[in-house]
């Protein structure tokens, strides 16, 4: 019989069990004891990533007396907590930056907070703005037009708006056109005040 024939290399035989030696696991290293760690715990704060190798019954005793926080006092232990809301991460006060200074609404955005969002004090700096700024002879008749003073707010100039349509519409007037060419002077002058941000 040849062992060098192309036929022995092609022959499989299945083996009845798995013949490859098994590796035993580590140890359990509770004192005296013998049995296979299946489990890990952690060793403690400070070092997270390392870990006791115990069988289940000892992991389970392990857990039961395990306190992360032993040695730490009151205070220690609430500002941990404290962190522990932002990850561990740094943070400062809205409406500051790193250098502490706070920026103000303008720094951010030249446009109107028309909802409130930032509060009264934004929006008296943005009237007080308003009121600084020279109001051009355009921005007046168009004013003049929708029966404004120069100091009124963006709603107030919308609202105004919206009641002189009302009022001048041939709808409303039962198909009357006498009054369409102030309406036409009315959107024109909301467009225009719109176009200059005044509305």
């Amino acid at each position: 019989m040849k062992f060098d024939s192309p036929l022995f290399d092609r022959i499989r035989v299945k083996p009845d069990k798995d013949r490859r030696r098994k590796t035993e696991g580590p140890c359990c290293e509770w004192a005296d004891c013998k049995e296979k760690a299946t489990h890990r715990a952690p060793k403690g704060r400070g070092r997270e990533k390392d870990y006791w190798r115990f069988c289940l019954q000892h992991v389970r005793e392990y857990n039961q007396s395990y306190n992360y926080f032993a040695g730490m006092n009151d205070a220690a232990v609430l500002a941990y907590q404290k962190d522990a809301i932002t990850g561990h991460r740094p943070t400062w006060k809205m409406g500051t930056g790193k250098g502490g200074t706070r920026a103000s609404f303008n720094e951010f955005d030249n446009r109107a907070d028309p909802f409130g969002l930032f509060g009264e004090s934004v929006r008296a700096e943005q009237q007080a703005r308003a009121e600084a700024r020279p109001i051009r002879n355009a921005e007046r008749k168009a004013l003049d037009t929708l029966g404004l003073e120069p100091g009124v707010t963006a709603v107030q100039v919308k609202a105004r708006f919206k009641e002189l349509v009302k009022r001048h519409h041939p709808d409303v007037n039962g198909g009357d056109r006498s009054t369409e060419d102030r309406l036409v002077e009315i959107i024109q002058s909301y467009n225009y005040l719109k176009s200059v941000g005044f509305a």
